[in-house]
Protein backbone atom coordinates (compact mmCIF):
# COMPACT_ATOMS: atom_id res chain seq x y z
CA UNK A 1 0.00 0.00 0.00
CA UNK A 2 2.58 2.43 0.68
CA UNK A 3 3.94 1.71 -3.30
CA UNK A 4 0.65 2.34 -4.28
CA UNK A 5 0.72 5.57 -2.10
CA UNK A 6 4.03 7.23 -3.90
CA UNK A 7 2.75 6.00 -7.14
CA UNK A 8 -0.41 7.79 -6.98
CA UNK A 9 1.17 10.69 -5.44
CA UNK A 10 3.17 11.36 -8.54
CA UNK A 11 0.94 10.64 -11.06
CA UNK A 12 -1.90 13.28 -9.31
CA UNK A 13 1.16 15.74 -9.49
CA UNK A 14 2.09 14.90 -13.25
CA UNK A 15 -1.92 15.16 -14.01
CA UNK A 16 -1.60 19.39 -13.30
CA UNK A 17 0.33 19.67 -16.01
CA UNK A 18 0.75 17.40 -18.31
CA UNK A 19 -1.54 18.71 -21.15
CA UNK A 20 0.97 21.80 -21.79
CA UNK A 21 3.56 19.38 -22.55
CA UNK A 22 2.18 16.95 -24.41
CA UNK A 23 1.52 19.98 -26.41
CA UNK A 24 5.04 21.08 -26.20
CA UNK A 25 8.09 20.89 -28.53
CA UNK A 26 10.34 23.09 -26.68
CA UNK A 27 9.06 22.83 -23.05
CA UNK A 28 5.49 23.75 -23.56
CA UNK A 29 6.19 26.16 -26.24
CA UNK A 30 5.74 25.67 -30.31
CA UNK A 31 8.45 25.41 -32.32
CA UNK A 32 7.58 28.43 -34.42
CA UNK A 33 4.42 30.36 -34.61
CA UNK A 34 2.74 30.84 -38.03
CA UNK A 35 3.48 28.65 -41.06
CA UNK A 36 6.84 30.24 -42.56
CA UNK A 37 8.51 30.43 -39.56
CA UNK A 38 7.60 26.57 -38.15
CA UNK A 39 8.63 25.83 -42.07
CA UNK A 40 12.29 27.40 -41.05
CA UNK A 41 12.51 25.58 -37.77
CA UNK A 42 11.32 28.05 -35.69
CA UNK A 43 13.87 30.38 -36.95
CA UNK A 44 12.06 33.95 -37.30
CA UNK A 45 12.74 36.78 -34.97
CA UNK A 46 15.01 38.92 -37.45
CA UNK A 47 13.10 37.12 -40.75
CA UNK A 48 9.88 38.99 -41.29
CA UNK A 49 7.06 36.81 -42.62
CA UNK A 50 4.57 39.67 -43.31
CA UNK A 51 1.04 39.18 -40.66
CA UNK A 52 2.73 35.61 -39.17
CA UNK A 53 5.32 37.98 -37.57
CA UNK A 54 3.17 39.59 -35.38
CA UNK A 55 3.31 35.95 -33.05
CA UNK A 56 7.34 36.05 -33.26
CA UNK A 57 8.38 39.44 -33.21
CA UNK A 58 6.31 42.61 -32.73
CA UNK A 59 9.25 45.03 -34.70
CA UNK A 60 9.13 43.06 -37.57
CA UNK A 61 5.52 43.71 -38.58
CA UNK A 62 7.02 47.47 -39.91
CA UNK A 63 8.27 44.96 -43.15
CA UNK A 64 3.99 44.86 -44.14
CA UNK A 65 3.61 47.54 -46.85
CA UNK A 66 -0.09 47.95 -46.89
CA UNK A 67 -2.25 45.29 -45.37
CA UNK A 68 -2.12 41.77 -44.33
CA UNK A 69 -3.84 39.26 -43.04
CA UNK A 70 -2.48 35.41 -42.21
CA UNK A 71 -4.99 32.66 -40.70
CA UNK A 72 -4.62 29.03 -40.66
CA UNK A 73 -4.29 26.25 -38.19
CA UNK A 74 -1.98 23.75 -36.98
CA UNK A 75 -3.42 19.78 -36.76
CA UNK A 76 -0.50 18.43 -33.82
CA UNK A 77 -0.37 14.94 -33.47
CA UNK A 78 2.03 13.36 -30.11
CA UNK A 79 2.77 9.52 -30.02
CA UNK A 80 3.53 9.11 -26.22
CA UNK A 81 3.49 5.53 -24.82
CA UNK A 82 5.24 4.64 -21.39
CA UNK A 83 5.84 1.98 -18.65
CA UNK A 84 5.60 1.98 -15.13
CA UNK A 85 6.86 -0.53 -12.70
CA UNK A 86 3.13 -0.55 -12.19
CA UNK A 87 2.37 -1.99 -15.33
CA UNK A 88 3.83 -5.15 -15.30
CA UNK A 89 6.09 -4.67 -18.70
CA UNK A 90 3.24 -3.50 -20.56
CA UNK A 91 3.28 0.37 -22.24
CA UNK A 92 0.34 2.07 -22.14
CA UNK A 93 -0.54 4.84 -25.00
CA UNK A 94 -2.56 8.21 -23.91
CA UNK A 95 -5.35 8.94 -26.20
CA UNK A 96 -5.37 12.39 -26.36
CA UNK A 97 -3.45 12.16 -29.67
CA UNK A 98 -4.80 15.13 -31.93
CA UNK A 99 -5.53 18.45 -31.33
CA UNK A 100 -6.37 21.17 -33.22
CA UNK A 101 -4.04 25.10 -32.79
CA UNK A 102 -5.83 28.23 -34.46
CA UNK A 103 -3.20 31.03 -35.54
CA UNK A 104 -4.42 34.61 -37.08
CA UNK A 105 -2.82 37.81 -37.48
CA UNK A 106 -3.52 41.03 -39.45
CA UNK A 107 -1.04 44.05 -40.15
CA UNK A 108 -1.75 47.19 -41.43
CA UNK A 109 0.86 50.70 -42.05
CA UNK A 110 -0.83 53.06 -41.14
CA UNK A 111 1.38 56.36 -42.15
CA UNK A 112 4.88 57.57 -41.62
CA UNK A 113 6.73 54.39 -40.40
CA UNK A 114 3.51 53.42 -37.70
CA UNK A 115 2.19 49.97 -38.16
CA UNK A 116 -0.43 48.17 -35.92
CA UNK A 117 -1.89 44.44 -35.86
CA UNK A 118 -3.91 41.51 -33.78
CA UNK A 119 -3.05 38.31 -33.48
CA UNK A 120 -4.56 35.67 -31.84
CA UNK A 121 -2.55 31.96 -31.38
CA UNK A 122 -3.08 28.67 -29.34
CA UNK A 123 0.05 27.93 -27.08
CA UNK A 124 -1.19 24.73 -25.65
CA UNK A 125 -4.28 22.78 -26.32
CA UNK A 126 -4.67 18.88 -25.41
CA UNK A 127 -4.21 16.86 -22.26
CA UNK A 128 -3.59 13.34 -20.98
CA UNK A 129 -6.28 10.53 -21.31
CA UNK A 130 -5.53 7.57 -19.64
CA UNK A 131 -9.02 6.08 -19.29
CA UNK A 132 -8.90 2.59 -19.44
CA UNK A 133 -5.70 2.62 -17.41
CA UNK A 134 -6.52 1.65 -13.89
CA UNK A 135 -2.48 1.76 -13.26
CA UNK A 136 -2.55 5.11 -14.18
CA UNK A 137 -5.63 5.81 -12.14
CA UNK A 138 -8.00 6.22 -15.29
CA UNK A 139 -6.27 9.87 -15.54
CA UNK A 140 -7.50 12.51 -18.12
CA UNK A 141 -6.38 16.15 -17.81
CA UNK A 142 -7.09 19.31 -19.93
CA UNK A 143 -4.84 22.51 -19.85
CA UNK A 144 -5.34 25.09 -22.77
CA UNK A 145 -4.08 28.19 -23.47
CA UNK A 146 -4.54 30.98 -25.76
CA UNK A 147 -3.04 34.46 -26.49
CA UNK A 148 -4.30 37.85 -27.88
CA UNK A 149 -2.18 40.44 -28.91
CA UNK A 150 -1.94 43.83 -30.40
CA UNK A 151 1.50 44.43 -31.55
CA UNK A 152 2.33 48.46 -32.26
CA UNK A 153 5.26 49.09 -34.40
CA UNK A 154 7.34 52.27 -35.38
CA UNK A 155 10.26 52.25 -38.25
CA UNK A 156 12.81 54.62 -38.45
CA UNK A 157 15.58 54.27 -40.91
CA UNK A 158 16.87 50.72 -40.50
CA UNK A 159 15.51 50.47 -36.75
CA UNK A 160 12.16 49.08 -36.01
CA UNK A 161 10.77 48.77 -32.72
CA UNK A 162 7.79 46.91 -31.42
CA UNK A 163 5.36 46.18 -28.68
CA UNK A 164 2.66 43.44 -28.10
CA UNK A 165 0.48 43.66 -24.74
CA UNK A 166 -0.61 40.41 -24.70
CA UNK A 167 -3.92 38.76 -22.61
CA UNK A 168 -3.61 34.86 -22.09
CA UNK A 169 -6.91 32.35 -21.66
CA UNK A 170 -5.97 29.60 -19.34
CA UNK A 171 -8.39 26.79 -18.53
CA UNK A 172 -7.57 23.59 -16.19
CA UNK A 173 -9.13 20.42 -15.60
CA UNK A 174 -8.05 17.37 -13.39
CA UNK A 175 -9.65 14.69 -12.35
CA UNK A 176 -8.79 10.86 -11.58
CA UNK A 177 -9.79 7.95 -9.32
CA UNK A 178 -8.14 6.67 -6.31
CA UNK A 179 -9.74 3.88 -4.76
CA UNK A 180 -12.92 3.97 -6.05
CA UNK A 181 -13.19 8.18 -5.42
CA UNK A 182 -13.51 10.42 -7.99
CA UNK A 183 -10.89 13.39 -7.20
CA UNK A 184 -11.24 16.96 -8.96
CA UNK A 185 -12.64 19.92 -8.81
CA UNK A 186 -13.86 20.90 -11.86
CA UNK A 187 -12.55 22.93 -14.84
CA UNK A 188 -11.30 26.55 -13.68
CA UNK A 189 -10.21 29.00 -15.87
CA UNK A 190 -8.10 32.47 -15.96
CA UNK A 191 -6.70 35.32 -17.32
CA UNK A 192 -3.51 36.71 -16.84
CA UNK A 193 -1.45 39.86 -18.76
CA UNK A 194 1.69 39.76 -20.01
CA UNK A 195 3.82 41.52 -22.99
CA UNK A 196 6.20 41.24 -25.99
CA UNK A 197 9.12 43.97 -27.05
CA UNK A 198 10.99 43.65 -30.08
CA UNK A 199 13.04 45.49 -32.04
CA UNK A 200 15.68 44.84 -35.40
CA UNK A 201 17.88 46.35 -37.41
CA UNK A 202 18.32 46.24 -40.95
CA UNK A 203 22.03 47.08 -42.30
CA UNK A 204 20.62 47.77 -46.22
CA UNK A 205 22.88 44.97 -47.33
CA UNK A 206 20.68 41.65 -46.83
CA UNK A 207 21.41 41.40 -43.35
CA UNK A 208 19.08 41.71 -40.22
CA UNK A 209 19.74 41.54 -36.55
CA UNK A 210 16.66 41.04 -33.55
CA UNK A 211 16.41 40.73 -30.31
CA UNK A 212 12.44 39.98 -28.47
CA UNK A 213 11.16 39.81 -25.28
CA UNK A 214 8.21 37.96 -23.24
CA UNK A 215 7.39 39.13 -19.49
CA UNK A 216 6.20 36.04 -17.59
CA UNK A 217 2.31 35.56 -17.35
CA UNK A 218 1.04 34.37 -13.93
CA UNK A 219 -2.29 32.30 -14.30
CA UNK A 220 -3.72 31.50 -11.41
CA UNK A 221 -6.18 28.27 -11.46
CA UNK A 222 -7.96 28.12 -8.14
CA UNK A 223 -8.76 25.03 -6.10
CA UNK A 224 -7.62 22.63 -9.03
CA UNK A 225 -4.47 21.46 -8.39
CA UNK A 226 -4.83 21.69 -4.47
CA UNK A 227 -7.62 19.69 -4.60
CA UNK A 228 -5.81 16.74 -6.54
CA UNK A 229 -3.16 17.13 -3.90
CA UNK A 230 -4.52 17.63 -1.04
CA UNK A 231 -5.63 13.97 -0.41
CA UNK A 232 -1.87 12.86 -0.34
CA UNK A 233 -0.86 15.86 2.58
CA UNK A 234 0.73 17.87 -0.52
CA UNK A 235 0.94 21.57 -0.22
CA UNK A 236 0.87 22.65 -3.56
CA UNK A 237 -0.10 26.59 -4.98
CA UNK A 238 -2.48 27.42 -7.41
CA UNK A 239 -0.40 28.76 -10.03
CA UNK A 240 0.81 27.45 -13.02
CA UNK A 241 2.48 30.50 -14.86
CA UNK A 242 3.98 30.78 -18.27
CA UNK A 243 7.62 31.52 -18.28
CA UNK A 244 9.18 34.99 -19.88
CA UNK A 245 11.43 34.35 -22.48
CA UNK A 246 14.21 36.24 -24.75
CA UNK A 247 16.02 35.24 -27.52
CA UNK A 248 18.37 37.12 -30.65
CA UNK A 249 18.29 36.35 -34.29
CA UNK A 250 19.77 36.92 -37.46
CA UNK A 251 18.32 37.37 -41.16
CA UNK A 252 19.78 37.02 -44.69
CA UNK A 253 18.53 37.53 -47.52
CA UNK A 254 19.99 37.70 -51.11
CA UNK A 255 18.56 36.70 -54.50
CA UNK A 256 15.71 34.07 -54.25
CA UNK A 257 18.34 32.82 -50.98
CA UNK A 258 17.30 32.92 -47.31
CA UNK A 259 18.74 31.66 -44.17
CA UNK A 260 17.39 32.57 -40.30
CA UNK A 261 19.13 31.92 -37.51
CA UNK A 262 17.95 32.30 -34.07
CA UNK A 263 18.78 31.51 -29.90
CA UNK A 264 16.48 31.94 -27.54
CA UNK A 265 16.07 31.08 -23.39
CA UNK A 266 13.29 29.97 -21.76
CA UNK A 267 13.23 30.67 -18.13
CA UNK A 268 11.64 28.06 -17.01
CA UNK A 269 13.07 27.88 -13.49
CA UNK A 270 11.89 31.34 -12.55
CA UNK A 271 8.00 30.33 -13.20
CA UNK A 272 5.77 29.27 -10.27
CA UNK A 273 4.75 25.54 -11.40
CA UNK A 274 7.60 24.53 -12.92
CA UNK A 275 10.67 25.19 -10.81
CA UNK A 276 8.62 23.56 -8.05
CA UNK A 277 9.32 20.52 -10.39
CA UNK A 278 13.58 21.22 -10.86
CA UNK A 279 12.33 22.49 -14.44
CA UNK A 280 15.90 23.88 -15.81
CA UNK A 281 16.05 27.66 -17.97
CA UNK A 282 15.71 25.76 -21.70
CA UNK A 283 18.16 27.05 -24.47
CA UNK A 284 16.44 26.46 -28.06
CA UNK A 285 18.57 27.11 -31.25
CA UNK A 286 17.02 27.12 -34.69
CA UNK A 287 17.63 27.60 -38.38
CA UNK A 288 15.85 27.87 -41.35
CA UNK A 289 16.92 27.87 -45.68
CA UNK A 290 14.45 29.44 -47.67
CA UNK A 291 14.48 29.72 -51.44
CA UNK A 292 11.87 32.09 -53.27
CA UNK A 293 11.13 31.88 -56.66
CA UNK A 294 8.03 34.25 -56.46
CA UNK A 295 5.28 32.13 -57.33
CA UNK A 296 6.20 29.41 -55.27
CA UNK A 297 8.24 29.30 -52.31
CA UNK A 298 10.59 26.03 -50.54
CA UNK A 299 11.40 26.49 -46.76
CA UNK A 300 13.55 23.63 -44.54
CA UNK A 301 14.67 24.18 -41.12
CA UNK A 302 16.19 22.08 -37.56
CA UNK A 303 15.30 23.25 -34.20
CA UNK A 304 16.85 21.84 -31.29
CA UNK A 305 16.30 22.17 -27.47
CA UNK A 306 17.93 20.62 -24.85
CA UNK A 307 14.60 19.13 -22.36
CA UNK A 308 14.47 21.36 -19.58
CA UNK A 309 13.65 18.30 -17.04
CA UNK A 310 17.02 17.46 -14.94
CA UNK A 311 16.71 15.24 -11.86
CA UNK A 312 15.47 16.20 -8.46
CA UNK A 313 16.70 13.41 -6.43
CA UNK A 314 13.20 12.98 -5.83
CA UNK A 315 11.82 10.15 -7.42
CA UNK A 316 7.97 10.94 -7.03
CA UNK A 317 9.05 14.16 -8.84
CA UNK A 318 11.63 12.58 -11.28
CA UNK A 319 8.42 9.78 -12.65
CA UNK A 320 6.30 12.91 -12.73
CA UNK A 321 8.39 15.16 -15.16
CA UNK A 322 8.73 11.69 -17.35
CA UNK A 323 5.37 10.38 -17.45
CA UNK A 324 3.60 13.93 -16.93
CA UNK A 325 5.87 16.44 -18.82
CA UNK A 326 7.06 14.26 -21.98
CA UNK A 327 9.05 17.54 -22.97
CA UNK A 328 11.60 15.16 -24.18
CA UNK A 329 12.06 15.93 -27.34
CA UNK A 330 14.83 18.21 -28.40
CA UNK A 331 15.05 17.45 -32.14
CA UNK A 332 12.31 18.81 -35.06
CA UNK A 333 12.92 18.71 -38.42
CA UNK A 334 10.67 20.84 -40.71
CA UNK A 335 9.75 21.25 -44.00
CA UNK A 336 7.35 23.67 -45.71
CA UNK A 337 6.11 25.70 -48.96
CA UNK A 338 4.03 28.34 -50.28
CA UNK A 339 2.42 29.14 -53.68
CA UNK A 340 0.73 32.26 -54.12
CA UNK A 341 -2.38 32.03 -56.39
CA UNK A 342 -2.19 35.72 -56.88
CA UNK A 343 0.08 38.66 -56.38
CA UNK A 344 -3.23 39.17 -53.66
CA UNK A 345 -3.70 35.36 -52.23
CA UNK A 346 -1.38 32.74 -50.94
CA UNK A 347 -1.29 29.41 -49.33
CA UNK A 348 1.55 27.96 -47.25
CA UNK A 349 1.93 24.47 -45.82
CA UNK A 350 4.57 22.90 -43.32
CA UNK A 351 5.25 19.77 -41.52
CA UNK A 352 7.14 19.75 -38.06
CA UNK A 353 8.38 16.23 -36.99
CA UNK A 354 10.16 15.50 -33.88
CA UNK A 355 12.26 12.38 -33.48
CA UNK A 356 11.61 9.44 -31.58
CA UNK A 357 13.32 10.05 -27.91
CA UNK A 358 13.32 7.22 -25.47
CA UNK A 359 13.70 8.69 -21.83
CA UNK A 360 13.94 7.06 -18.44
CA UNK A 361 13.89 7.63 -14.82
CA UNK A 362 15.27 5.27 -11.73
CA UNK A 363 12.10 5.44 -9.31
CA UNK A 364 14.28 2.59 -7.22
CA UNK A 365 13.78 4.40 -4.11
CA UNK A 366 10.00 3.73 -4.63
CA UNK A 367 9.72 0.40 -6.09
CA UNK A 368 12.95 -1.29 -5.49
CA UNK A 369 16.51 -1.82 -7.40
CA UNK A 370 16.62 -1.24 -10.83
CA UNK A 371 12.74 -0.11 -10.96
CA UNK A 372 12.68 2.59 -13.89
CA UNK A 373 9.76 4.58 -15.61
CA UNK A 374 10.16 4.52 -19.44
CA UNK A 375 8.87 6.66 -21.97
CA UNK A 376 8.72 7.06 -25.88
CA UNK A 377 7.75 10.26 -27.76
CA UNK A 378 7.01 11.51 -30.78
CA UNK A 379 5.33 13.93 -33.02
CA UNK A 380 4.26 15.32 -35.97
CA UNK A 381 2.50 18.91 -36.92
CA UNK A 382 0.89 19.80 -39.49
CA UNK A 383 -0.12 23.01 -40.26
CA UNK A 384 -1.70 25.14 -43.38
CA UNK A 385 -2.52 28.85 -43.86
CA UNK A 386 -3.55 31.22 -46.03
CA UNK A 387 -2.69 34.90 -46.61
CA UNK A 388 -3.98 37.89 -48.37
CA UNK A 389 -2.66 41.38 -49.06
CA UNK A 390 -4.93 44.76 -49.51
Amino acid sequence: MKLKHHFMKSTVILSMVASTALYATNGDTLVGVGAKTRAMGGAGIAFSHGAESTLVNPALITHVQDTEISFGGTIFMPSIKTETPMSGGKKSKSDADISMIPAVAAVSHLDNGLHIGAGMWGTAGMGTDFRGHPDLFDMETTLQLMQFAVPVAYKFGGLSLGIAPILQYGSLDIHYNYGGTNVGDGQHQDFGLGASLGATYDFGTGFTVGAVYKTKIKMDYGNAIPTATAPFGLSFGSHLDQPAEFGIGLGWRSGPHGIAIDWKRILWSHATGYKEFNWDDQDVFAIGYQYDAGTWSARIGFNHGKTPIKASGNPAIDMFNLLGFPATQENHFTLGGTYAFSKNFSADVTAVYGFNKDSSADVSAMFGSGAQVKNKHSELGLTVQLNYKF
